[in-house]
């Protein structure tokens, strides 16, 4: 384990690309180094390696396998025993401006624009004692049912996260995917109860991904809703899997499925142009996906979407996390409990740098 870390403390301050990762639940550690700084990007999703995937999916960044040192080690998680953090501090601004623009997606849901738009906003944390591997570290030991990762490139930047959703997984022509949405703090000795509002986000996203992947797939089974713990929140789930059509590509599901209502909104284009037209910033690598592909001779890909995530920049002589935090407005959202989202969205990332 020890050698594990020096050799990402190395291709760090070697500025060479790499990402290390942890899946849900599973007790090792996983890291792609490549052997040099060039950026590779996949067109066809053919090739073996790690994709990086920003929320437009114009470029899709590819640490590939051919080219990187793979390194695996078995490594069992030390969950962290403290209490979360709750951020007492209140940036009002930001809260007005939030809240404003959540009443203007109200408006435009009334009018009939779209059923549904998630909308996001940045936070910036100062880091001054920074430390790559020891973040990483508190990262999977205070996560370990989620998939964390930290992902590098030197002409894309550094990357970390503890995503709770699985965006697609397929092993030969079976797939697997998840409809998520839907977000309460959890309560300990409290009953979970979801409101409306949750559970008509939760049924878009669901009824989405059952159309949109109709003519690709078959035998298509699904769960009902059910809880989903991830770290202090809580959200709604629902299992969808299927087989793959003999003539359907993976580029052909990935794409489809991207992004999804969970990330976007529905319908898909007049809610990401409602997206792009009012957030006021550049969602980047945000809320999009991010996994292996094609990996060993089963073929196996396993994407998660990019989410509880923050970019880490020197940025003026200073190192600052960028986190990025986001909700789904459907007519039924009240402004204020969708900020309030937001800020215990935002603790996923504050809990292991404050």
């Amino acid at each position: 384990m020890i050698d594990f870390f020096i050799k990402v403390k190395q291709q760090f301050q070697q500025n060479l690309p790499f990402v290390i990762y942890s899946k849900p639940n599973i007790d090792k550690l996983s890291g792609l180094f490549q052997k040099n700084n060039q950026l590779y990007l996949t067109n066809n999703f053919n090739e073996k390696g790690f994709v990086f995937a920003p929320f437009d999916a114009k470029q899709v960044v590819l640490i590939s396998e051919r080219e990187s040192e793979l390194i695996e080690i078995e490594f069992t998680s030390n969950p962290i025993i403290k209490n979360p953090k709750y951020d007492t501090f209140t940036d009002e601004l930001a809260k007005n401006n939030f809240e404003n623009l959540v009443k203007k997606a109200i408006c435009a849901i009334e009018n009939g624009s779209f059923n549904k738009v998630v909308l996001s906003r940045e936070e910036i944390i100062n880091l001054p004692n920074f430390d790559l591997v020891s973040l990483f570290e508190e990262l999977v030991n205070f996560y370990p049912t989620v998939y964390t990762y930290c992902w590098f490139h030197p002409k894309i930047g550094l990357w970390m996260g503890a995503t709770p959703e699985r965006f697609l997984k397929v092993i030969g022509k079976e797939f697997h995917t998840v409809a998520l949405a839907g977000t309460q703090l959890f309560q300990y000795n409290k009953d979970v109860v979801w409101g409306n509002k949750e559970q008509v986000e939760q049924q878009f996203v669901t009824d989405y991904i059952l159309e949109t992947i109709k003519n690709l797939t078959s035998a298509v089974e699904i769960t009902s809703p059910y809880t989903l713990k991830a770290g202090n929140l809580l959200h709604l789930k629902t299992d969808i899997k299927g087989r793959i059509n003999e003539e359907a590509t993976l580029k052909q599901l990935v794409l489809l499925l991207h992004p999804t209502p969970a990330v976007c909104g529905f319908p898909k284009k007049s809610a990401i142009d409602f997206i792009i037209e009012n957030e006021g910033y550049n969602r980047s690598f945000y809320a999009g996906f991010l996994g292996e592909i094609n990996k060993n001779e089963n073929l196996e890909t396993d994407l998660f979407v990019n989410l509880r995530c923050m970019q880490i920049r020197l940025e003026f002589d200073k190192i600052q996390a960028h986190s990025y935090i986001g909700c789904g407005i459907t007519k039924d959202s009240n402004p204020e409990n969708e900020w309030q989202e937001t800020e215990n969205k935002a603790m996923t990332m504050k809990n292991i740098i404050l």
